[in-house]
């Protein structure tokens, strides 16, 4: 069983997520609530798979609530040998109304798994839920170009790569990752490469281990703050 822990702020929405994965094959609500904090602490003591955060939740507090699940700090060293490793870290599927797409990039890059817009459809709701707790990064298709455009405007791309040097990628790898960073579908990046779709999916999978990404948009980032792919004019 997948087990979920929703934080909204609407207790009708919290009421009717509930329903709705309470009801689906393999899922479980494990908790629930409309505090970042309290999201933070249920977190650790419930140690779902996957959060399911509003982005109403809301700005910096909600994007700080994101951070801490994602990235929780390490507790004091213990006076005795400590118990085998707990579960990893829950992942998390931020929910956010169109529109919030500069609110969404910020969300992935504070750890969040995935991102999905309010207007999905249930089936969609739940397929995100269940990609995310296998470990897939989920951003709707019809915002990926919605996202791209967003981390192009941002004011704090640079030219100054990150820690990762971009002499990690290969040349082909590197190829691929322009493609990404233009808002191709592995469909288009195939097609315009002349390499198989099996091929550019192994290949982005290997951009994000070496770049240490979660998600297409996070190598987006990467592409634009490396210096390897520049904004328009």
């Amino acid at each position: 069983m997948v087990s979920v822990l929703i934080v909204n702020a609407q207790s009708l929405q919290r009421l009717g997520l509930r329903m709705l994965l309470g009801a689906a094959p393999g899922l479980t609500v494990a908790g629930e609530t409309a505090s970042g904090a309290e999201a933070v602490r249920l977190a650790r003591a419930l140690r779902p798979d996957v959060v399911l955060i509003d982005a109403h939740a809301s700005g910096t507090d909600g994007l700080e609530t994101v951070r801490r699940i994602a990235h929780p700090a390490h507790p004091s060293p213990a006076p005795h040998p400590a118990p085998p490793s707990p579960a990893p870290h829950p992942r998390i599927l931020v929910l956010a109304p169109p529109g919030h797409e500069r609110h969404a990039y910020a969300a992935l890059r504070a750890g969040a798994t995935g991102f999905l817009s309010e207007d999905a459809t249930p089936d969609e709701l739940i397929a995100a839920v269940r990609d995310v707790a296998a470990g897939e990064a989920v951003i709707t298709p019809a915002l990926t170009q919605a996202l791209i455009d967003a981390v192009r405007r941002q004011d704090t791309v640079r030219t100054a790569g990150r820690d990762v040097d971009l002499d990690t990628l290969t040349g082909r790898e590197r190829d691929v990752l322009v493609a990404v960073a233009s808002g191709w579908s592995n469909a288009e990046i195939a097609s315009r490469l002349s390499i198989a779709p099996t091929t550019v999916k192994s290949h982005v999978s290997h951009i994000l281990t070496k770049i240490g990404a979660r998600a297409r948009v996070q190598a987006v980032a990467f592409a634009y703050e490396s210096g390897l792919v520049h904004p328009a004019a």
